[in-house]
């Protein structure tokens, strides 16, 4: 992984020839003002839904996150973004009540892989609450608020540590795995890992660090790389993903490689040096982070993401429920650069 100079970001994503210097502030694609889809603003988009993950099928969107009582997996449906704030919400599976997968259950995500749709998520154990591991759950139903899911059992990495926050990705007709992952002969809490995948349930070797918290705003509280998510866009692979403890220091960082690249070699990894979403007071943006990238209704890339309203917590942050979800647009420089806004109010 190659940490990059400030100038050399702004300049296009270091290694594109020709590209002029970001203006972070104007160089967007349309105005600067708060996005919205049918007068719904992004602030608190749903509240109480922290993790959020948005997939775009071919009749609509569905949306599952992380609800506050850490209990179940919840799916709801929409032919738009918009209605998803208002969808009805069906519990499509529960907790266990004791062993593995009846604990902690944080950051569904649901895929659609070679006509089987599947939920990757991760859970703890009632006795072990944080012994956390990947899990991953399947569902031939046509629509995956129907069916029954079946569980598949733990998605088995090279190392048998706690583990968290898997994310799937196609790129030529590859399926690519992120997740993090603590190393306890190391000393962060978790990096960023990747692999290929040898099937939907099965990880293949070799497993390679893409990027560790080595950075100080990383390390803010706990040293974390987590909650990865992936955006193909100007030929380039980004993975925008979030660091530090989950309070008001949590903030989100930008790793990206060319779409041409060995993904597996670290080297072939950028990383911007400094976070590209944080928190901002102004305007009542706390701890935003643990994002996810989808289409919208007329072809712009949105993030969906959690944040809370306010930097006091009601218990520890884990335990506070009021991390909401949000969305904004994601706008591209001509360097192709996503940018961000950060600057700008939700």
């Amino acid at each position: 992984m190659k940490l990059l100079p400030l100038f050399a970001v702004l300049a296009g994503l270091a290694g594109l020839s020709g590209c002029q210097p970001v203006n972070m502030a104007t160089d967007n694609l349309t105005a600067t003002q708060p996005v919205a889809v049918n007068n719904a603003v992004s602030a608190a988009f749903i509240p109480r839904r922290a993790d959020p993950w948005v997939y775009k099928a071919d009749n609509g969107y569905y949306f599952t996150a992380s609800v506050p009582e850490f209990d179940r997996i919840e799916l709801r449906f929409s032919p738009d973004i918009a209605g998803l704030a208002n969808a009805q919400a069906k519990t499509v599976w529960r907790k266990k009540a004791s062993g593995p997968m009846s604990a902690n259950i944080w950051a569904p995500e649901l895929h659609r892989i070679d006509g089987v749709w599947y939920l990757y998520v991760a859970a703890g154990e009632a006795e072990r609450p944080f012994q956390i591991r990947m899990y991953v759950l399947a569902n031939s139903a046509a629509d995956p608020m129907q069916g029954q899911w079946q569980e598949l059992g733990q998605m088995q990495s090279a190392l048998d540590s706690f583990s968290l926050d898997a994310t799937v990705f196609s790129h030529r007709g590859q399926h690519y795995m992120v997740w993090a992952q603590q190393d306890a002969a190391r000393s962060y809490n978790s990096a960023l890992v990747l692999a290929k995948m040898a099937t939907p349930t099965r990880l293949e070797a070799p497993e390679v660090i893409i990027s560790q918290p080595d950075l100080s705003w990383e390390q803010q509280g706990y040293k974390v790389n987590e909650g990865a998510a992936v955006l193909i866009r100007h030929g380039k692979i980004f993975i925008a993903y979030s660091a530090s403890a989950t309070d008001h220091r949590y903030a989100m960082g930008l790793l990206w490689a060319d779409e041409n690249a060995d993904l597996l070699d670290p080297q072939s990894w950028h990383k911007a040096p400094e976070p590209v979403f944080q928190t901002r007071p102004e305007f009542n943006r706390y701890g935003p982070g643990h994002n996810s990238f989808v289409v919208g209704d007329n072809g712009e890339d949105l993030m969906f993401y959690h944040a809370r309203d306010t930097q006091q917590l009601q218990g520890s942050p884990l335990t506070d429920g009021n991390r909401h979800t949000r969305w904004r647009q994601i706008h591209w420089s001509a360097a192709g650069l996503p940018l961000f806004n950060d600057h700008l109010p939700d």
